[in-house]
């Protein structure tokens, strides 16, 4: 792939836009297949293992969500956006291909996924008849939520510390790929609203990523206490341990609030925070998945 160029969407160049020489690498790769992970892969910890399968329940209808809002503004996009929105596109499928087969493992584990996969159609459901700009401004605060904690997964091993090795590489080949395409969507917003005044712009990006939080951290803390529910963990307690391993430690929710923040910032692009040099160390170990 030819260097990135820096694409105008607005009145000025975008500062923050993405780094020269950075590229969408589609690392077509697949995990486990052999062996299915056990029912606590990680470190034998209900609360962490329930944390992970909760967020991965969601991914498959998500990212299919991602994929079509995006699309919607290919058309007409820039020859450099429409390279990414191409890369960013086979790098979901891959992502919605190996999260459903790791899905399948946690229900061959003997969990029961479809309450969380009823409140992702029922969170889909809302999408259909809006309009397709703020499907994508949806889409773009999601993908700054999963970017910023791919960020923390990388920076914080210790957060899959004693995890099952190749579950582990699973989603260290995610959170790579999506610090790799984390501005794909917002610079496709920029583009689909490059005539909007600026004010316009950012109330839609703002007001969308409320909502998008709001649901986002309720669903997913519910659905974590859904699933230890499942393991006989009940009441009060499952609620607190969950509330405790996403604002204490390791702290999810907690650790990120500062980068969920600065989505609110007039002028952020998600480059503003240049965190490539995550990229060699998250692929290490890679190799053997392919």
């Amino acid at each position: 792939m030819n260097a990135h160029t820096p694409i105008e969407l607005d009145a000025r160049p975008l500062s923050g836009s993405a780094p020269e020489n950075h590229e969408i690498v589609v690392r077509d790769l697949r995990f486990n297949r052999k062996e299915k992970p056990r029912r606590w892969w990680l470190a034998n910890d209900p609360v962490g293992t329930a944390w992970h399968n909760a967020l991965s329940a969601t991914f498959p209808r998500g990212e299919a969500f991602f994929i079509e809002s995006v699309k919607a503004f290919r058309d007409g996009a820039p020859p450099a956006l429409a390279e990414e929105i191409r890369r960013f596109i086979q790098q979901e499928v891959n992502h919605s291909r190996e999260h459903l087969a790791f899905n399948r493992a946690a229900v061959d584990a003997g969990y029961d996924l479809t309450r969380i996969d009823a409140h992702v159609t029922d969170m889909l459901n809302l999408a259909k008849g809006r309009p397709p700009v703020v499907n994508l401004a949806a889409t773009m605060a999601l993908e700054h939520f999963t970017a910023i904690l791919a960020h923390l997964l990388l920076t914080t091993p210790k957060i899959l510390n004693d995890a099952e090795p190749e579950v582990a590489a699973m989603w260290r080949w995610h959170a790579v790929e999506e610090i790799e395409h984390k501005a794909v969507a917002h610079d496709t917003f920029l583009h689909a609203t490059k005539h909007w005044p600026r004010r316009r712009r950012w109330l839609l990006r703002s007001i969308s990523m409320l909502s998008i939080t709001r649901r986002f951290v309720s669903h997913r803390i519910d659905d974590t206490v859904d699933l230890l529910t499942q393991d006989g963990i009940t009441g009060w307690k499952a609620r607190a341990r969950v509330l405790w391993y996403v604002f204490g430690s390791p702290g999810y929710l907690r650790k990120v609030f500062p980068a969920w923040a600065a989505y609110f910032l007039p002028g952020f692009h998600p480059w503003k925070h240049d965190d490539r040099h995550l990229i060699p160390s998250g692929e290490a170990g890679l190799q053997g998945y392919a």
